[in-house]
């Protein structure tokens, strides 16, 4: 095949709008194809400058009748002469580097971002293209950003030239458009700066002759253009840290020796996609240890458990999260998984971070330098792969790997604290420091700052710049200071900001799309009335349930009603039963800014002390929720049930309802077990009781699995906000009451809208665990109780976990069901056409089909089934997003991901305040010994929901007459306190020492315990 192009050229369709042509000849067997490319040009796209007098008169109404917002201010900073007021355009690089710098509210104002660096950044980082468009979209009075569609503007819009590299090409657009900005705001006494790092662009700039008319370009480096603002001693913090200062490169010079690399090299593109096509190289997601942050582990689908990553030359710069390239090491380099606890927060803790070289003398000992020298033919490599799936069914000696290519970073924003011993209290200036971050799985960070002094004691926000393979630690820069230490504001932002919640204000755009009415909108008092149906036209579509007898039963202070119930007997002897939820896509329309905030955040995220609402509170705790005495809009679900509990037919209906009563779980139980109480309502709720139980037994007949976590609330003080005690969760009857018609609301809505949508239907599976998942609790509980788990089936492994009983100790059958939930498999969303119908299944329900339905105030994956339901039902059309497998994948990684660290930060919360109880309350508890390592113990105590690891230094004072036996999960010593021989076993219940105390090094507050 041959292919050539006749070169473009231009032709004017009418005023205002030109083409731009390319045309292809392509020869194929003799034959040609002619293939035409249009690029419609404009000259109507404004400059959106407020000074502009011009751009006003051209601009045209968008497909809305709206008229473009102009946002750049007339009058905008000030540098001193020649420059004088201007606007700033950013290069790509720019903004993928320096991301932080541009959010922060007290530099770069009136910001021009070219559309092709806006495409550019879109192709390179998504997490910093949305963050861009954020700050696009939320201009203010304050901080300025716009887009600028350079590719569509006839005045700035130029062609491939021969031989030109893409690069290039998006570079000489840039500076095209800052010509044509400069030339377009001269007579409004406003100047355009270039801010760009790369070094030919700039003097690319700097050479280009301008014509008679046209204004010399201004461009600056990032740190030229800093050094220039008013405030410059501040900002330069938080300048990206990508290469040596001067100062080095000086001492380098001079000495004339050039750094050994740490880290080797990463492997090329062409040697990688060459690698995972002949199945010598594989791709997956590294996990590090939580114990062991010198171990990691890499999960790839030809083999049966996670391949080994031992030391930090074999982890080469892999951070937890990223997806990584790795090769198999030899097999004499093969290991057993690390039975040595070893945290990043406590290793190297004197390492100087002036020196790049700050090698130990133990590191090969601990892993870390030893990496294979060993040269093996592709043919090896993959007999090798062979033998090491094989080795992975059969021996304790696993195989190890190293990580050879990084191809997504996981990069974000952290929080952390700088290191005290790494500051020099005698330097006043700019100095090198380590920030220890909050996650113990991760190094710690160089960076450079002003304020080394000024930010001890304080947790702060870094991100990372760069990890060159001569530094033996990332290297990142300053962000922001988040506040002291231990206080309750700033922990609560450093755990949501390390989760990636979203907890700034809604914004003006999403408010916006609020009902005007605010807390005054009320539901219709009929559903026929003409003035309410011509506001509302889908009204005459809902059923009125305002004469059921509604109550909702949630967790005490629960404002935020999601789900309502009623029953009620039926003349045959059967029950009519509604689950009603808050019709929140009512309020919440697809396309909405208010939508794609909800669809961003994903969820809400409850702690001790706060909420976290997905939606605004408006919505959330009034107009949505389903409080008691008010007509509010629902979605119900409508069952004839008979006296089994099985499902005779079953509805679906928008509707308005009442809800008669709000109680809390112990009031509806002591309602329940009153006999007092023989009210129309109570008897209800009384047949709701009976129908949930024989709904839940039928559930674990069919191998419903019943797990356990070690949940604990905090009582917080009314008055002061403290935190008061902390106590294990109870649960009540009525728990299990909400949760059996929950459940089956979800299910029968599963099945609804996969018969509607077959192919985009959102739904959540929980797949089965691997017996590999498994193995080390059912060795344990093998060597020390003879007992087994059985994972033939979901219905097996719950008959095994009700064996697992030890008559001594009634906590024990928990304990086993909190470290089998360990071992499952993460339930996840997703959507029907990415599985075939088995794989559906949820494990831990016993359910071939499931979805989220119930709960739409608080998860985006339920506003998307209360659509497609509504699709389902004829109710309204479904959008075209929620029809189409690529956005329908997007929305389910996002709530995936975001759910999971709803999940973490509520944990988090949870510990940090339990923490602060433990502060003056240091007792005695009972715990149990969940693991044994060669250098240390992890105990759990169940009255304080935590578990820590008790350090082999704090059990005995002679260290190496320890004894570890791996096989028998035991540790011997000498007790530090008592003198006597010691034995601890895994599963052991134990007397500890609880106490809280704040850790040196990391200023972390956690708890402490020492065995008695």
């Amino acid at each position: 095949m041959s292919a050539s192009a006749i070169a473009p050229r231009r032709k004017r369709l009418s005023d205002g709008l030109t083409v731009t042509q390319k045309v292809f000849i392509r020869s194929r067997n003799g034959g040609a194809t002619k293939i035409i490319r249009e690029h419609y040009l404009r000259t109507d796209i404004p400059c959106l400058s407020m000074a502009c007098t011009k751009c006003p008169e051209i601009v045209v109404p968008d497909a809305e009748n709206n008229l473009p917002k102009f946002i750049l201010s007339n009058d905008p900073p000030e540098f001193p002469q020649p420059i004088g007021k201007h606007y700033v355009v950013l290069d790509t690089n720019i903004v993928l580097q320096a991301i932080d710098l541009l959010e922060n509210p007290d530099c770069f104002f009136d910001v021009i971002i070219p559309q092709i660096v806006l495409d550019e950044v879109r192709n390179k980082s998504y997490p910093v293209y949305t963050r861009l468009r954020t700050l696009c979209r939320d201009s203010d009075d304050k901080k300025r950003f716009i887009v600028f569609h350079n590719e569509f503007n006839e005045n700035t819009f130029v062609e491939r030239e021969k031989d030109e590299s893409i690069n290039d090409r998006n570079d000489r657009a840039i500076r095209k458009t800052c010509q044509w900005y400069a030339n377009h705001l001269k007579e409004y006494g406003i100047n355009v700066i270039l801010v760009t790092n790369d070094r030919l662009n700039r003097e690319a700039a700097e050479t280009t002759t301008p014509n008679k008319d046209e204004e010399k370009l201004i461009t600056k480096s990032l740190m030229q253009y800093v050094d220039l603002l008013p405030n410059s001693e501040e900002i330069k913090d938080l300048i990206p840290n990508l290469e040596p200062t001067n100062n080095q490169e000086l001492i380098k010079s001079n000495n004339n020796v050039s750094k050994e690399p740490i880290f080797p090299e990463y492997y090329s593109t062409a040697r990688i996609m060459g690698g995972l096509k002949n199945g010598v190289l594989y791709q997956g997601n590294v996990q590090i240890s939580e114990y062991n942050f010198l171990e990691g582990t890499v999960s790839l689908p030809s083999f049966s458990k996670p391949v080994l990553i031992v030391g930090q030359k074999n982890l080469n710069r892999a951070f937890n999260g990223d997806q990584v390239i790795v090769e198999l090491l030899p097999e004499s380099e093969w290991k057993a998984p690390s039975t040595i606890v070893l945290d990043s927060e406590h290793f190297n803790v004197n390492d100087n971070p002036d020196d790049d070289n700050n090698e130990n003398a133990d590191t090969t000992e601990l892993g870390i330098n030893g990496t294979s020298n060993i040269v093996i033919s592709d043919k090896d490599r993959r007999l090798l792969a062979k033998h090491a799936i094989e080795a992975q069914k059969e021996k304790k000696v696993q195989p190890t790997a190293r990580v050879v290519a990084i191809t997504r970073r996981s990069w974000r924003q952290y929080v952390g604290q700088i290191a005290p011993n790494s500051v020099d209290l005698q330097t006043g200036g700019t100095q090198n420091v380590f920030v220890i971050l909050m996650d113990k799985c991760l190094p710690k960070i160089r960076i450079r700052t002003r304020r080394a002094h000024d930010l001890l004691d304080k947790r702060i926000v870094i991100s990372i710049d760069s990890w060159p393979t001569d530094q033996k630690y990332p290297l990142g820069h300053f962000v922001r200071d988040l506040g002291g230490i231990e206080t309750a504001e700033a922990e609560t932002e450093a755990l949501l900001l390390e989760h990636d919640v979203e907890y700034r204000p809604f914004s003006k755009k999403v408010l916006e799309c609020l009902p005007a009415e605010g807390h005054e909108w009320k539901a219709p008092a009929s559903l026929t009335d003409p003035a309410s149906l011509a506001k509302d036209p889908l009204l005459a579509n809902r059923k009125d349930l305002r004469d059921k007898l509604i109550c909702s039963i949630d967790p005490p202070g629960c404002v935020d009603i999601d789900d309502a119930l009623h029953a009620k007997k039926l003349p045959n002897g059967n029950w009519e039963v509604g689950v009603h939820i808050a019709d929140v896509t009512h309020f919440v329309k697809q396309g909405t800014a208010l939508d794609a905030e909800g669809a961003s955040r994903g969820t809400s995220v409850y702690l001790v002390d706060k909420r976290i609402d997905m939606l605004p509170m408006l919505l959330g705790t009034d107009l949505c929720s389903l409080k008691p005495y008010v007509d509010r809009f629902a979605f119900s679900v409508l069952w004839e049930l008979d006296s089994n509990a099985d499902i005779v037919k079953v509805d679906f209906t928008k509707s308005v309802i009442k809800s008669r009563e709000a109680f809390s779980y112990e009031q509806a139980q002591l309602r329940i077990d009153d006999p007092n109480q023989t009210d129309d309502l109570t008897q209800g709720m009384r047949a709701l009781l009976q129908l949930s139980i024989k709904l839940k037994q039928k559930r674990l007949d069919n191998g419903a699995l019943n797990l356990a976590s070690p949940e604990v609330k905090v009582h917080m003080d009314s008055e002061t906000s403290d935190p008061g005690e902390v106590e294990i969760k109870k649960l009540l009857a009525t728990n299990s009451l909400v949760e059996e018609f929950m459940l089956l609301a979800n299910i029968s809505v599963a099945r609804k809208i996969y018969d509607a949508f077959p192919q985009t239907a959102m739904l959540r599976r929980h797949a089965a665990p691997p017996s590999t998942n498994f193995e080390l609790l059912n060795e344990m509980l093998h060597r020390r109780k003879n007992m087994s788990i059985s994972l033939e089936s979901s219905k097996a492994l719950a008959d095994s976990l009700d064996r697992c009983e030890d008559p001594k100790d009634p906590y024990f059958n928990t304990l086993v069901r909190i470290m089998s939930t360990r071992c499952m498999m993460a339930a996840q969303y997703f959507y029907s056409g990415a599985y075939s119908y088995p794989d559906f299944k949820h494990y831990g329900l016993a359910v071939d089909i499931y979805t989220h339905f119930t709960s739409p105030i608080r998860r985006y994956c339920d506003v998307v089934a209360h659509r497609q339901l509504a699709g389902a039902i004829g109710y309204e059309p479904l959008s075209l997003s929620h029809r189409d497998k690529n956005k329908m994948d997007m929305i389910c990684r996002n709530i995936n991901k975001k759910h999971r660290n709803a999940q973490f930060a509520g944990r988090a919360s949870i510990e940090y305040y339990v923490g602060q109880v433990m502060r003056n309350n240091e007792t005695v508890e009972t715990g149990y010994v969940i693991k044994v390592f060669n250098n240390g113990i992890v105990v759990l105590v169940p009255k304080f929901g935590v578990e820590g690891l008790i350090r082999l230094e704090n059990l005995t004072r002679d260290t190496n007459g320890a004894n570890f036996n791996e096989v028998e999960f035991k540790l011997n010593f000498v007790h530090k306190e008592t003198g006597k021989e010691r034995e601890i076993y895994v599963f052991d219940k134990v007397e500890v020492q609880v106490k809280s105390v704040l850790d040196p090094v990391t200023s972390k507050r956690k708890a402490e315990l020492l065995l008695k």
